[in-house]
């Protein structure tokens, strides 16, 4: 066989029986092999550059003792040399970059095929984010980001699609992504066939809900691999996610107003986007997220996955009990989120006994726990750092959360193109220029107030934004007076 940085373990495990013993002997990080589960996760994504990593091992050494054990094994061993990973990234990047200034296609792909034959998720993150990092707009990464996926395509088809049980995230999006990609199938035919006007308008309502799945990636997976300094996916998703979201819009008005001739060709174009987008998730972010995340961030993904709901399936059962991913010494540091717990799930002692002093009285942790969930508006708050610190967990949020989002940068929980006005509210903030930024939106028929205020404490001093949104769709209706109580027994 040949073996390379890039080889994945799964490769290495298929070629001799006990490969996972033998490989567990090499270094205690190993010793997750020898689970069953992990085997059908981590190690169909994980390289022996990532193994080698987590191992803290220079991966030529890794290399040449892995083949050592094959050989000792009668598999025969062809080691490949192939550019160090920094490399491989440069040309990946430049190759892109080539691209972007009118370099034909299949001159590109060609120079792809001769100075580096294959990819995997974790370099194309890594130059997407190299590019954004350098100057590159978010808009022509996104662009570029399609024509690289075909560069790539033959490269990233070598590789099999991630293969996770059910209960874990990445298995319940997959599963997700075949509704999505049936439903675009009925449109089609609804539309072939007549146009079906009642039946389209009645699928893509049904479409709709992938505005879920889109909202579980950016509130939950995200802010994970963030935590990793991986930004470029949320960055350059984020923005077609809204692309999508808005061409759904469109293609509702459209067939209410029985437009045939503007809706076949936007249809066509939302339809390929979101296909492209099941191909960047099942062929690159799915993979690179399962290199990443330990088994407890994914236990975390999947527990504030409830919060937001699911398209089109059942909630899934439990996440599956694995052995764990990535080492701790291969992680940065978790979240403050990580320690938070819900008022409920504190000791009775401490959140119904134990008085706090605020200026104008004093609250146990659950009596304020429970007036926060209990007011009339959604608030978050973001601290001088702009780090999200709170949010009001209400049974009808107007824009929805989850722990998520705790810790994480306030500019990541937005999409690309409203970061610039998110940068504007806080400076003027923080430089004390403005204490008050107002705006409404209308949002499925009901008419929202959203209002940004700076927090400031007794000397003046910037501690954070607070966000307070309001449904006054009724409260605009209101005239005259009510002083009477109307309660019917």
């Amino acid at each position: 066989m040949k073996l390379s940085p890039h080889t994945r373990i799964a490769e290495i495990l298929a070629a001799h029986p006990d490969m996972p013993e033998a490989l567990a002997s090499l270094a205690p990080e190993f010793n997750l092999l020898k689970n069953p589960i992990a085997r059908a996760t981590v190690a169909k994504v994980a390289t022996v550059e990532k193994a080698a990593s987590m191992a803290k091992i220079q991966v030529e050494e890794l290399l040449d003792r892995i083949a050592t054990l094959l050989k000792d094994r009668g598999v025969e061993v062809e080691l490949e040399t192939k550019p160090a990973r920094e490399e491989r990234v440069r040309i990946l990047k430049d190759l892109i970059m080539d691209l972007h200034r009118g370099a034909p296609f299949d001159e590109v792909k060609r120079r792809f095929s001769e100075l580096v034959k294959d990819v995997d998720a974790p370099e194309i993150a890594e130059m997407e984010q190299q590019l954004i990092a350098e100057g590159l707009p978010v808009e022509e990464v996104q662009r570029l980001c399609d024509v690289h996926v075909q560069v790539f395509k033959e490269a990233l088809e070598e590789r099999e699609r991630p293969s996770v049980p059910p209960g874990h995230p990445v298995h319940t999006f997959m599963e997700e992504n075949s509704h999505a990609a049936q439903l675009l199938d009925r449109i089609d035919a609804a539309f072939r066939d007549g146009p079906q006007w009642d039946t389209i308008t009645s699928l893509l309502e049904t479409l709709s809900q992938i505005d879920r799945h889109y909202l579980r990636k950016e509130n939950q997976l995200f802010p994970r691999l963030e935590e990793h300094g991986v930004s470029g996916p949320s960055q350059v998703m984020w923005a077609l996610h809204d692309e999508i979201r808005a061409g759904l819009k469109e293609l509702a008005r459209l067939a209410a107003s029985r437009d045939a001739g503007r809706f076949e060709p936007l249809f066509r174009e939302v339809a390929t986007a979101i296909r492209e987008m099941i191909y960047k998730e099942e062929r690159i972010l799915f993979p690179l997220a399962l290199e990443t995340l330990s088994e407890e961030e994914w236990r975390k993904v999947r527990e504030g996955e409830e919060e937001i709901g699911y398209a089109w399936v059942s909630p899934p059962p439990p996440f599956p009990g694995a052995s764990r991913g990535p080492s701790p010494s291969t992680r940065t540091t978790s979240a403050p989120s990580e320690g938070l717990r819900p008022a409920g799930e504190l000791p009775s002692v401490l959140a119904t006994s134990i008085l706090f002093p605020f200026s104008t009285g004093e609250l146990t942790v659950e009596q304020a726990d429970l007036i926060l969930k209990h007011l009339p508006v959604d608030i978050s708050f973001v601290d001088e750092h702009d780090k999200v610190r709170y949010y009001t967990d209400t049974p009808h949020r107007i824009f929805p959360r989850s722990p998520g989002v705790i810790g994480r940068d306030v500019r990541n929980c937005h999409p690309p193109k409203s970061v610039h006005i998110v940068e504007k509210i806080l400076t003027s903030f923080k430089e004390g220029k403005k204490d008050v930024a107002e705006f409404w939106i209308q949002l499925q028929g009901r008419f929202i107030h959203i209002r940004y205020f700076a927090v400031r404490d007794a000397l003046g001093r910037y501690r954070g934004c607070l966000e307070v949104s309001q449904d006054v769709t009724d409260i605009r209706k209101l005239e005259g007076e009510k002083r009477l109580l109307d309660w019917e027994d």
